[in-house]
Parts: structure tokens; sequence; C-alpha cells
């Protein structure tokens, strides 16, 4: 990073001369000199304050999470609008509905898994299946650089939504316990043109 040039004395003189001399280009507001200037104000900023309760070392934090800025993976496909019919989204939800393939991408690591789930998608959508059933499984509990418990199932649906598979699908959305849980995605295609 560069870092600032000071005027030295003799500069600072030349230009407090040359900007005397200067004219406005609209006379009819003209400019105070740069020595009469002062800051301008800004008006007090509101901040919402909130009452904090003590807090004593040995207690627990209240990990209530209102400043985040994105909800869980989960609430916001919940939260998604409906693409597909409402009786089948219906059946879907509650299981009644019926997979016509699955995926298994337990204990694959991501590089594995994406050309998986293309293929997977693709030749499910050419085959007219409408309903398949993705398996990510919840994710091992670890601290490592890839992000930590359930990459695959954070990474699923956003892989859903991009070319090459983005345009075969029409829904996503956890799947019914019976069929997985939290550890899987119903898929919902669109019908091939």
């Amino acid at each position: 990073m560069r870092r600032p040039r000071h005027l030295s004395p003799e500069e600072r003189a030349i230009w407090d001369h040359v900007a005397r001399q200067a004219q406005p280009l609209n006379p009819k507001k003209p400019k105070p000199a740069p020595e009469a200037k002062a800051p301008p104000k800004r008006p007090p900023s509101v901040v919402p304050q909130r009452d904090l309760p003590d807090f004593t070392v040995g207690m627990t934090a209240d990990v209530t999470r209102p400043n985040d800025i994105l909800p869980p993976l989960r609430e916001r496909l919940q939260r998604a609008p409906i693409q597909m019919d409402a009786k089948n989204f219906m059946r879907m939800k509650s299981g009644k509905l019926k997979p016509e393939g699955r995926l298994d991408l337990h204990g694959m690591y991501r590089d594995e898994a994406y050309p998986e789930l293309i293929a997977f998608i693709l030749n499910a959508q050419a085959a007219g299946k409408r309903l398949v059933l993705v398996i990510t499984g919840k994710g091992k509990s670890s601290d490592d650089w890839a992000g930590g418990r359930g990459v695959l199932r954070r990474q699923v649906p956003q892989w859903l939504q991009l070319p090459p598979i983005g345009p075969a699908v029409l829904e996503v959305r956890p799947a019914h316990l019976k069929h997985g849980g939290d550890g899987a995605y119903y898929v919902y295609l669109r019908r091939r043109k």
C-alpha cells in the first residue's frame, strides 16, 4: 500500500497562493477557503440500544442467532417458493410420494460427489424420472478447514442450482424422516423437453 505524500511547507505555500487566485465555476455559491472550512457535522446515528443482561464468569451465554446474515439451510429451503404443483408437493413433503431413484453420497469427498450428482440427475431426467432422493448424510463432527460438519449436506443444494444440472431441477426440499430426514434431499425434476 502506498503511503500518502504530504506537502512540504514550500509546496503548501504555493498551493495556498494558487487556491486564493482560483475562480469558482459557479459564482453564485462561492466556496470558503480551505483553512476556513470546518468538518461537516454528522447527524447522530440512531443505534437501537439493547439492554444486555449481566454476565458473570461461568454463566452460559444466550446463543440466539438474531444477527446471522443467512438463516440455516433447512429454513431457507422450507421458505423457498413452491415451484411444483401443490398436490404433489404435499404428498412429497409428507413422505407419501415415493422417489423413483436414489443416490447415496455417504463417505464421498466433494470432488467425488459432484460428478456423481451431475451424472445421476441428468440420467434420471433423461429416463423420465420426476422425483429422486439424494442422500448426503448429516456429516461428521470435525474442525477441519473444509467447513466442518456436513460439507455435502450444505453443498448439494447449491450444486443443484448451478449448470449443468440447475435447469433440470424444479424443486429441492429436505426429505421426510422415513427417507432420511436432514441427511437427504428430495429433488423434483423438470420434464425433459
